[in-house]
């Protein structure tokens, strides 16, 4: 990977982690589709790194708070019924599922997982998921985030877990289930972006040391692409928070079914290696 190669996908990496698009997906899809190699897993934990560093800091009060009244809680007990001590355990105990999942299947999320036939489906199947999840949203009395329950919290977090299979998305797969189980799109968003940073910031820092070793990409175009990826974000992520305030998930699920047809398309006719992210030469 040279340094343009490293810019684009961190532009690509911060366009789509907050949409529920997969942007480890896109990392993968984009790369075939430009003739170049599969970044790998390691590259897109890391560039998450600037991607969840943009949460931190738009969400920094929230954090702050949630952080402080979770920690004074465990010596205070008059304060464990606090909204912020209460988002605290949900979120930590929300992480679990994919930390789990994560650790038991690390081979082959990183390998036979980012096979495009996988990413093809995976875009299409959730993105009908997600359709559904929002239609039935709208036919529902839509909860605050502060009704959220310990199951609730651990719903989100097996519906995050199955972000691991590219193509799922993060944000796709926590949304849709907080639609599911009756939250608004701000709602539903706001918790699936603030349970995604332990999983990130863990996956990110233990992937950091693969980073120029063997054929993860090198050092620099890989700082290039988080530090990329961190500016666009950050505006990012304060775009979709706005745009779903007033508008439905349709323009994504739409992009993601055609999306995941041009895939299959390209693989099933032999412009692309399923496995080996290059566009085979005609």
């Amino acid at each position: 990977m040279d340094w343009f190669h490293g810019a684009v996908l961190g532009l690509i990496q911060g366009l789509t982690e907050f949409l529920p698009v997969s942007s480890s997906a896109h990392l993968r899809v984009f790369s075939a589709l430009l003739g170049w190699d599969d970044p790998g897993a390691a590259f897109t934990a890391v560039t998450q790194l600037g991607t969840e560093s943009a949460v931190l800091i738009y969400f920094r009060r929230d954090i702050a708070s949630i952080v402080k009244t979770w920690t004074l809680s465990l010596f205070r007990p008059a304060l464990r019924s606090h909204q912020d001590a209460r988002m605290g355990w949900f979120v930590i105990i929300g992480t679990l599922p994919i930390g789990i999942l994560g650790a038991t299947f690390q081979h082959t999320i990183e390998n036979s997982l980012r096979d495009l036939r996988v990413i093809g489906t995976t875009l299409i199947v959730f993105g009908v998921v997600l359709a559904v999840a929002d239609r039935t949203r709208a036919v529902r009395h839509a909860r605050p985030i502060s009704d959220l329950t310990l199951p609730h919290a651990i719903g989100y977090g097996f519906a995050q877990a199955l972000a691991l299979i590219p193509g799922v998305s993060r944000s796709g797969g926590t949304i849709s289930a907080g639609l599911l189980l009756g939250y608004s799109r701000e709602a539903a968003a706001r918790y699936s972006f603030l349970l995604a940073i332990p999983a990130v910031l863990a996956s990110g820092l233990l992937e950091v040391f693969k980073i120029g070793e063997g054929p993860a990409p090198a050092w620099g175009p890989t700082v290039l692409a988080t530090l990329i990826a961190f500016a666009v974000g950050y505006a990012a992520v304060a775009w979709f928070l706005k745009y779903i305030s007033s508008h439905s998930f349709t323009p994504f699920v739409v992009y993601r079914i055609l999306l995941g047809i041009l895939i299959i398309g390209l693989v099933t006719f032999g412009v692309l290696e399923p496995d080996a992210g290059v566009v085979v030469a005609k």
